[in-house]
């Protein structure tokens, strides 16, 4: 082992599959997770990666949640992998097992980077964004879409005097795909939001693969519409256009284009015909999806600014009365969705 001592709180889908280049390449890291069968597959097999051309397995140290309180020797970098809506809670439990001036890294849908360093501190926070396609439905196995030829990160540190240390974790993510290192990851993430709040709910709302549901009658301009009044908050929040997951930086400034060039380059290159959103995935779980953090955020964020943000808005009054099981996922949940249903 060589370099940091580095944990990966959050080791399912997304986080195995990179936390296990890390151990291929020779890093000392641990895997860290909340459900037990997982954790002792890992143990028995070691964690197992499903490419598009390749199969890995390695074998790592895994922990319970319970095992945090029995770490001796704290962790130098933290990468944070776990749902949004459990950012909070993940980072006060490991809080006491980070450096003085070690980092934690949310590798994270939404924007968790404030909700990390409100527990940690804002100088050891790194914002981060991700594009990658998974999933994940047998403990100690991980199917990933989207190689590392095809797999791209942002990075970028809250405290501006901590900067300058971010390029050399960049280096140790690179093991997993492209990292881009910026000075503005407060907008990167705004950005990547943009495109979540366009795909992320309403696909699974109608139960089906994401370019599935672009292909549906209605449903693209229904997506595209939620990106825009995700891109409206960005701007009203103060954050900046900006190229991510490798668009070329002469991209458009207009707002509705940037989100129709996005949300392309997603359908087009990180999409896969059988690829599920974390969304969908999550709900075919029985478990709750990241509704607030991504659809509801746009609205919470517009409504401070006295607009609203109707199509964001019906996206989360849908989600929820699925989530509350008043309706089931399903493509005649679409109607619901269209301002003006088609006859």
């Amino acid at each position: 082992m060589t370099g940091p001592r580095i944990a990966f709180m959050g080791t399912g889908a997304q986080g195995a599959s990179i936390a296990a280049d890390f151990a291929l390449a020779g890093l000392d890291v641990t895997f860290i997770d909340q459900w037990p069968a997982h954790i002792e597959a890992i143990r028995a097999n070691g964690i197992t990666v499903n490419l598009p051309t390749r199969q890995i397995n390695v074998q790592v140290p895994a922990l319970h949640l319970c095992q945090v309180a029995e770490v001796k020797q704290p962790f130098d970098l933290i990468f944070l992998v776990v749902k949004a809506y459990d950012t909070t809670w993940a980072t006060q439990l490991i809080k006491p097992v980070l450096a003085a001036d070690g980092f934690v890294i949310g590798l994270q849908n939404g924007m968790t980077h404030e909700d990390i360093a409100a527990v940690v501190g804002r100088h050891r926070t790194i914002g981060a964004v991700i594009e990658i396609a998974s999933n994940m439905w047998v403990p100690g196995v991980t199917n990933r879409q989207n190689d590392h030829d095809e797999s791209w990160f942002a990075m970028g540190a809250l405290d501006p005097a901590q900067q300058h240390r971010v390029e050399g974790v960049a280096d140790l993510l690179r093991h997993s795909g492209h990292v881009e290192v910026t000075t503005d990851i407060r907008s990167a993430k705004w950005m990547k939001l943009v495109v979540n709040a366009a795909e992320l709910i309403p696909s699974a709302i109608i139960d089906t693969a994401l370019n599935d549901a672009a292909r549906a009658p209605g449903m693209l301009d229904v997506m595209r519409a939620a990106g825009y009044e995700a891109m409206q908050a960005a701007l009203a929040d103060g954050a900046t256009i900006m190229p991510i997951i490798g668009m070329p930086p002469t991209m458009s400034n207009d707002p509705e284009r940037y989100v129709d060039e996005i949300f392309e380059k997603v359908l087009s290159t990180f999409s896969r015909e059988d690829t599920l959103t974390t969304s969908l995935q999550d709900w075919r779980k029985g478990r709750r999806a990241e509704v607030q953090e991504v659809n509801g955020w746009v609205v919470q964020i517009l409504q401070a600014h006295g607009r609203s943000a109707p199509v964001n808005q019906r996206v989360v009054e849908v989600a929820l009365q699925i989530e509350a099981g008043v309706l089931a996922a399903h493509p005649d949940n679409a109607r619901l969705l269209f301002e003006h249903p088609p006859a």
